[in-house]
């Protein structure tokens, strides 16, 4: 448990700087930038690794058909409730209208998915890789990524009309689930960390350079390739055949197997800790200098507030909040958040008794770097004040608590295990 440990606390101190260096830096926009694109490339490195360890069967379609029906009922519930609480408790009744629900559901959506990568790089240090839990929690958590990125096209479409951008996000993805499907096992590939390192600084280099070539046809949407998908399907395309190698001992072992490989895939994941940490926006509620410090999408928000006070489209951003208050939404955010998750413990019922399966649930609680993107696009679109604060303290607060979450996973699994050797004595 000391990796988990270690990865806490480089998450936790990555946090508390991301809520520092905006004031002490001048510049801080460039290396807020710098940041995004560092944690973008450890991102894309840590799910090549776990595209390329996915097993996936052609023949069980059904079976993936179930998951990702689970997966999406454990990302909705969230998005329902923190909805609706955003609507029906944040905001004063004389100021619900349409408006407020379409940036209630876009903000909102920050609790849908599960940070696959802060997840992996825990579970993995936690020595849990080798578990059914692990293997059904990954299946799930990419899945209920992917209904994430996919849903925020409609919801972005609510909120600045139809685009043919986004439209084309839409078909880059489907063609990037069907060549998973089509070549998946055939590229040979190599995996080892040098090249994997050399794959996801291509893929992240693309995304961004087909975000600014988009934004120069039409600058007031941007084009996002998030990283995770391509980065996980070329992970499963890579050929495991053609990634053994031999020990000393004259047997054959995968490549990631080796010592050096598995250590290399632990500094990736401490640095994406850290990056995560340092990605998150200040935990304040959004005003337009906020936007200025943070450097978030600046020429995107500019656009879309083009000819219009920034101040009037949000203009409870500058409101003074009682803290207090604000803790306790917070607190009561993160516990419906986290009850919305709780659905796989119910299922599964053939596959993994109630201590594994309540397991898959509560790992599935850990939020990051996708969620962190939804506050971020909303914010770029001038969505603000106490509903962000919430959402971005909530979010914070998931963060800090992913080690404990690990803890209570790994305690499940301990109790579940001794149930079954007793069962076996009996």
């Amino acid at each position: 448990m000391k990796k988990v440990y270690l990865l806490s606390i480089l998450l936790v101190a990555g946090l508390g700087l991301s809520q520092i260096l905006p004031f002490i830096i001048p510049d801080y926009g460039e290396l807020h930038h710098v940041i995004k694109i560092a944690t973008m490339i450890s991102l894309a490195f840590i799910m090549i690794h776990v595209g390329y360890e996915f097993e996936i069967r052609k023949e069980k379609l059904r079976e993936y058909g179930y998951d990702y029906l689970i997966a999406f009922t454990s990302a909705t519930l969230p998005w329902i409730f923190i909805s609706l609480y955003f609507v029906f408790v944040l905001t004063p009744a004389g100021s619900r209208d349409g408006q407020t629900w379409v940036e209630s559901i876009l903000a909102a959506r920050f609790s849908a998915p599960t940070s696959a990568g802060v997840l992996f790089s825990m579970l993995a240090a936690a020595g849990l890789a080798g578990t059914w839990m692990f293997k059904k929690t990954r299946i799930l958590a990419i899945f209920d990524d992917l209904d994430t990125v996919i849903l925020m096209i409609p919801l972005q479409m609510l909120v600045i009309g139809f685009k043919v951008q986004l439209l084309i996000i839409a078909v880059i993805m489907f063609i990037q689930i069907w060549l998973a499907w089509k070549y998946l096992d055939k590229l040979r590939m190599s995996v080892r960390w040098k090249n994997v390192l050399i794959y996801a600084v291509l893929i992240a280099g693309v995304a961004e350079l087909v975000y600014f070539t988009s934004k120069i046809m039409d600058e007031t949407v941007g084009v996002h390739i998030e990283v995770l998908l391509p980065a996980f399907v070329l992970g499963t395309m890579i050929s495991k055949r053609h990634n053994r190698m031999k020990t000393s001992d004259g047997k054959e072992e995968d490549l990631l197997e080796h010592k050096s490989e598995k250590n290399v895939a632990f500094i990736v994941s401490a640095v994406f800790m850290m990056l995560v940490g340092l990605s998150m926006p200040v935990l304040e509620g959004v005003s337009n200098d906020y936007l200025k410090v943070l450097q978030i999408d600046r020429d995107l928000a500019g656009a879309y507030v083009k000819g219009s006070d920034a101040a009037g489209i949000v203009p409870e951003a500058r409101q003074t909040f009682e803290w207090g208050i604000v803790f306790v939404h917070v607190l009561i955010v993160t516990l419906l958040s986290n009850i919305g998750k709780i659905v796989p413990a119910f299922v599964y019922r053939n596959e993994a008794p109630w201590r594994e399966r309540l397991a898959v649930a509560i790992a599935m609680f850990p939020r990051g770097e996708v969620g962190a993107g939804v506050l971020i696009i909303s914010m770029s679109y001038g969505i603000g004040g106490l509903i962000v604060t919430v959402a971005m303290l909530s979010l914070a607060l998931n963060l800090l608590l992913t080690g404990l979450f690990i803890l209570i996973v790994k305690a499940l699994l301990r109790k579940s295990d001794q149930s079954k050797m007793a069962a076996v004595n009996r």
